[in-house]
């Protein structure tokens, strides 16, 4: 269901990271979507999935890679009322991480659960 605010129409967004952070510019242009949606008070949602997962993982280190570190920026969205960060738990499993080796809260979930959330959005974009 579509809620108004004075600007208009809130639609339900779902960026869905699948991609490894460095070495292409798949995580950052979405990094960068993402808050321009919020900019524009859309309903954000971010899923993490397969490599997707390593965007926000603890303890990147870039220096070899030339390129700057951008996963601090992830520490950033709270302050753009970006809340909604899932991962899903099978991804998250099969890279031998846990929570704890994430860089800010999430809601773990099902591949299940993450379908039947993706399902539910009026927008999904993956990279």
């Amino acid at each position: 269901m579509e809620e108004e605010y004075e600007g208009g129409i809130v639609k339900k967004f779902m960026f869905v990271n699948r991609k490894a952070p460095y070495g292409t510019i798949y995580a950052l242009e979405v990094l960068e979507m993402v808050l321009i949606s919020a900019a524009f008070d859309q309903d954000v949602h971010i899923a993490f999935l397969d490599d997707g997962i390593y965007q926000i993982k603890k303890g990147q280190d870039t220096k070899e890679l030339g390129m700057k570190n951008f996963s601090p920026t992830y520490r950033a969205l709270e302050g753009y009322d970006i809340e909604k960060l899932f991962v899903e738990r099978e991804s998250l499993e099969e890279r031998g991480l846990t929570e704890d080796d994430l860089l800010v809260p999430v809601e773990v979930i099902s591949r299940a659960e993450m379908g039947a959330l993706m399902a539910g959005m009026d927008v999904v974009l993956t990279a």
